[in-house]
């Protein structure tokens, strides 16, 4: 049993942000850090004392954040055991116990001689940081609802990229062309294209084995050898890549088949493309390269999940014959791909590409994660 989640047609259960997750970390700090701008502005009297009010506010803000983010770390594997409800509230409890001990240990720090009784200051404290908590909860919550669309919209588009109707029929002529004079060669073709339509109907998952995804890549590419001979061939490069490690699924195979389309598929004497998979550390690379119809400049870059769409659509020139459809193709995968790495991995999940005159080279990276034993 691995540590994949199923994508479901109907929403995505509430989950408390994975604190553990170094884009979610640094979004805590900035925003929370926002807020104590705005309190220091909103109680300042002039200009000139926002800075002394601000930092009045971060001589409290800084340990109960800094804290409160390492005993969340340490506790998030108790935390996903919770309801949603139950963990925001254990998350706010916790948020207010720090910030009423770290005040009453700061002394005159936090509360100087003169300042109001009753325990007013702990009352507006321990409330500032409900409100803060909230405010950050009801964030992660609302964006995770709003990226969770692309998953659920990613089924649909790996259905209309799979059952495209020059794919089907070019795949059915060439069975149809050695049916005879090879009929188990027709048969093994027939087996992968029911497991790809099988893989992009069946009940995907966020997460699966990176066996299973490249084993469902090669079936793809003997597909497209079927149909373009020795036009086409594949450079597997594999290092220290564990069977155990989880990716997105089809997160390759689209890469491989706009490589083929856009790059193989356009150059008369074909090509090779090379696809190299390695472990380095805590994280995994995927690179596939192909070649391209050579252009007459050059350019290069190097990317956050953020830019995935935009880059490569002003970078890949799509051959004249490919048409507005095969560069709708292109976009729809490429999107689908970036929004399942931002919501899936966040800041941790980064591609770099380059494009050269008569080559194209994508490189994803993103954290190891393995499969849990049974």
């Amino acid at each position: 049993m691995n540590s994949s989640r199923s994508i479901r047609q109907n929403a995505r259960p509430d989950v408390l942000p994975n604190f553990r997750n170094l884009g979610i970390v640094l979004r805590i700090l900035l925003i929370s850090n926002g807020l104590a701008v705005l309190q220091a502005i909103q109680l300042a009297n002039a200009w000139t004392d926002v800075a002394q009010r601000l930092m009045q506010i971060a001589a409290l803000l800084t340990p109960v954040l800094l804290t409160s983010l390492m005993l969340l770390w340490a506790a998030q594997p108790w935390l996903n055991r919770l309801p949603y409800r139950q963990g925001a509230l254990a998350v706010m409890a916790l948020v207010v116990v720090l910030t009423l001990t770290i005040y009453e240990f700061g002394g005159e720090l936090y509360s100087p001689a003169g300042s109001s009784k009753y325990y007013f200051d702990e009352a507006r404290y321990a409330l500032f940081s409900v409100m803060v908590c909230g405010i950050l909860l009801l964030y992660f919550r609302l964006r995770t609802k709003m990226l969770s669309r692309a998953l659920h919209e990613a089924r649909l588009q790996i259905l209309r990229a799979r059952i495209r109707p020059h794919f089907l029929f070019n795949t059915i002529n060439a069975v149809l062309g050695i049916v005879r004079a090879q009929p188990k060669k027709a048969e093994t073709a027939l087996e992968d294209m029911a497991d790809l339509f099988r893989m992009a109907m069946s009940d995907a998952r966020d997460l699966v084995p990176l066996s299973r995804e490249i084993q469902l890549s090669k079936q793809y590419i003997a597909l497209e050898q079927l149909r373009m001979g020795e036009r086409l061939s594949v450079d597997w490069q594999m290092q220290d890549v564990p069977e155990q490690a989880l990716i997105p699924p089809l997160l390759l195979q689209p890469l491989l088949e706009n490589a083929v389309y856009h790059g193989i598929e356009a150059l008369p004497q074909g090509g090779s493309i090379k696809i190299n998979l390695r472990r380095s550390g805590d994280e995994l690379r995927l690179t596939v390269e192909n070649p391209c119809v050579e252009r007459g400049t050059s350019a290069s870059g190097s990317h956050g999940t953020g830019d995935f769409q935009g880059n490569y659509e002003s970078e890949r020139s799509t051959p004249p014959a490919a048409g507005n459809k095969q560069r709708s193709n292109n976009k729809m995968a490429l999107q689908n791909i970036r929004e399942r790495l931002d919501l899936l991995f966040d800041a941790e999940a980064r591609y770099q590409v380059e494009s050269g005159n008569n080559f194209y080279r994508v490189e994803i990276i993103l954290p190891y994660v393995k499969e849990r034993p049974s």
